[in-house]
């Protein structure tokens, strides 16, 4: 009996070692690979896939781009105005048959006034966009367009500066002012938050001085094209009228700022009308900021104009009421003719 059980437990224990051995001998055929046939993987033979450019094993299904297919797809054709016509008319039968016809205002039947004056519009929108900006830098939003009454475009541009000159020698300074908000500056120093460096050309060297405005400051957007930066107010509040730009370049003219048309450098003035033109300028919002101040006085050496007929030009200008901003407190100075000069009554100096 008992070498009958011995037998037994043999038989079995035997047969499940045939089971494995079977088990990887299968194994072994199925991950083994043929160099003669198509598949990487198990050597099989190749037939089409449903994928467009890959095959298929006929034994394990496995997929492997076809290395012999060559793309059919043809480009698409070269936009015309013909296709953008059948675009858009596409889009106004989807327009006036859906459910947003209503919301965007989508009619067919326009009177002739109607069309004109959505075309006029639509070219001015078009044409005359402002303030385009690198969305991907810069925290800020596109300014709105603005029409005046005869549906013109409006621009943004409150000043400008224009780089002549890459000869940076250390010293140039730029200024940005707004009455009781401040002066930012900006110098030629690469190694100052607010400062630029100079580039390898004037191009290199505006879009340095373009980065770091629109990093530091709280007045203006600025705007590069080319060698020339202009400015855009951030908020809508303020008044174009208001914002002061300096240029301060003891070197040379490396740098030439502009508002308004005017070239604010007193090195290129050149008789009373251009002193009076820039006195216009700064006085539109009837206040003498200390870097307006700077600029007149140094136009004044250049032509020999004295403090009593500044203030004779003034007056002419804009009366008695003009103001003058104080470098000490930062209050208005009321001008006094007979003095020929404006006292602050805060810190009680003369200005």
């Amino acid at each position: 009996m008992q070498d009958l059980i011995e037998t037994q437990v043999c038989g079995v224990i035997m047969a499940g070692f045939g089971g494995m051995r079977k088990g990887r001998k299968e194994a072994a055929d199925n991950l083994g690979f043929s160099e003669e046939g198509d598949c990487p993987r198990c050597g099989g033979k190749s037939q089409d896939s449903t994928m467009e450019g890959y095959l298929q094993c006929e034994s394990c299904n496995h997929e492997w781009s076809d290395p012999n297919h060559v793309a059919t797809r043809a480009p698409p054709p070269p936009p015309d105005h013909r296709r953008d016509a059948e675009l858009i008319d596409e889009f106004k039968r989807d327009m006036e048959s859906g459910r947003l016809a209503d919301l965007l205002g989508v009619e067919s039947e326009l009177t002739e006034e109607q069309e004109s004056s959505l075309a006029r519009l639509e070219d001015k929108w078009m044409s005359g966009m402002q303030g385009h900006f690198n969305a991907a830098v810069e925290e800020r939003k596109p300014l709105l367009i603005n029409f005046d009454d005869d549906d013109n475009i409006v621009s943004t541009e409150v000043a400008a500066l224009t780089i002549v000159s890459n000869g940076f020698d250390g010293g140039e300074e730029i200024r940005l002012e707004y009455p009781a908000l401040g002066t930012e500056f900006y110098s030629y120093n690469e190694h100052s938050p607010t400062g630029w460096k100079r580039g390898r050309s004037a191009e290199d060297t505006a879009r340095s001085i373009t980065n770091v405005i629109n990093r530091s400051s709280k007045l203006v957007y600025a705007n590069l094209e080319g060698n020339r930066i202009s400015f855009e107010l951030r908020e809508s509040h303020l008044k174009a009228e208001s914002l002061v730009l300096f240029v301060d370049d003891p070197g040379g003219t490396d740098i030439v700022a502009e508002k308004g048309g005017v070239i604010l450098d007193a090195r290129n003035v050149k008789d009373f009308n251009d002193y009076k033109t820039v006195v216009a300028l700064v006085l539109e919002d009837g206040i003498i900021s200390p870097s307006e101040d700077q600029l007149l006085w140094a136009m004044r050496q250049q032509l020999g104009i004295d403090d009593s007929y500044h203030v004779q030009i003034v007056m002419e200008l804009f009366g008695d009421k003009a103001l003058k901003e104080c470098t000490g407190c930062g209050k208005m100075a009321e001008l006094h003719p007979e003095y020929a000069s404006w006292f602050c009554h805060h810190c009680e100096v003369w200005c």
